[in-house]
């Protein structure tokens, strides 16, 4: 009997042929009510599918589906569900598959602000013809803090330029510090590139001592979550100039209007746009597939979470 695999909006047309042994279907609009809940065994999630339950938590579904085995989500990061995944089921992360679209996202953010490009569209805007110095990246120092499959590339980029790069990661590992290094290189770093995975540890990592730490005027890129830095801490850190940021993610996300972080000095923000190319899940699901075929041949699967990242 084949293996039933639901997954979101499009994912048919994208996955194709499904491997063989596996029957692919649309996550229902009211899923808790589908006489098929309890045959599925595998799901592939995604970002809104909290908000298909009407708010209910996502262990709600879990719990519905007793033969589920495997959650394959097509995001690298799995705060947002790792907390409701029942004991027995494996679940596997999208890591790898937004590489190359968050690593350019971070280049462009750090040549944008070294080339004050924010400032020279309004000044554009203000159709003022304004002569000012910019920065270099060649011979400036770029901490990754975090160092998964999207620093790697984000390093990769980086070196045609000339900059030197220091690594630091929750696990040591050759060439990669740990966070216990962070005082030591956060005071030589000109560019600070926030890489980590969330977890309950790392929440709250960016802080006012981590503020105080780095060097005056570098420059914060956080392309990761945005609870891993204290808001409250990097509003101050910006007003007082101590630093200048790029943000593609923030707390909270999405931000409210009226928010102080929309309007504080040495600030540019995207919306959460890092990974968002208009093929990315076209990408996201060779790595679906690939995992499928694994998972019903019985090989070892790929991204399996561990340790809650």
């Amino acid at each position: 009997m084949p293996h039933l695999v639901w997954l979101p909006p499009d994912g048919i047309e994208l996955l194709g042929k499904p491997p063989d042994g596996i029957e692919i279907a649309l996550f229902p609009d009211d899923p808790l009510s589908d006489p098929r809940i309890g045959k599925v065994e595998a799901v592939v999630p995604w970002w809104g599918l909290a908000g298909s339950l009407n708010g209910r938590p996502l262990a709600d579904l879990w719990s519905r589906m007793p033969r589920l085995r495997l959650i394959q989500t097509l995001s690298a990061g799995v705060d947002w569900i790792v907390e409701s995944v029942p004991s027995g089921v494996v679940l596997c992360s999208a890591r790898g598959a937004h590489d190359v679209p968050v690593s350019e996202w971070v280049l462009a953010a750090i040549l944008s602000d070294i080339k004050n490009l924010a400032a020279a569209r309004d000044h554009q805007r203000e159709e003022r013809w304004v002569t000012e110095p910019v920065g270099r990246l060649e011979g400036s120092t770029v901490l990754l803090l975090g160092y998964g499959s999207i620093a790697r590339a984000v390093e990769g980029r980086l070196q045609p330029f000339g900059a030197r790069i220091l690594r630091i990661a929750r696990r040591p590992r050759e060439g990669v510090a740990t966070m216990a290094a962070l005082p030591e290189l956060l005071p030589q770093a000109d560019v600070v590139i926030i890489l980590l995975a969330l977890t309950p540890e790392t929440a709250g990592t960016v802080d006012a001592a981590f503020f105080r730490q780095m060097k005056s005027g570098a420059l914060l890129v956080n392309a990761a979550r945005g609870r891993l830095v204290d808001t409250g801490a990097l509003l101050q850190a910006l007003k007082g100039g101590r630093v200048r940021a790029v943000l593609d993610v923030t707390d909270p996300e999405p931000l409210p209007d009226g928010h102080p972080l929309w309007r504080a000095p040495g600030v540019l923000i995207t919306a959460h746009v890092g990974g968002n190319t208009a093929d990315w899940q076209k990408t996201a699901y060779v790595l679906v597939r690939a995992q499928l075929q694994r998972w019903v041949r019985g090989e070892p699967l790929l991204n399996v979470v561990e340790a809650g990242y």
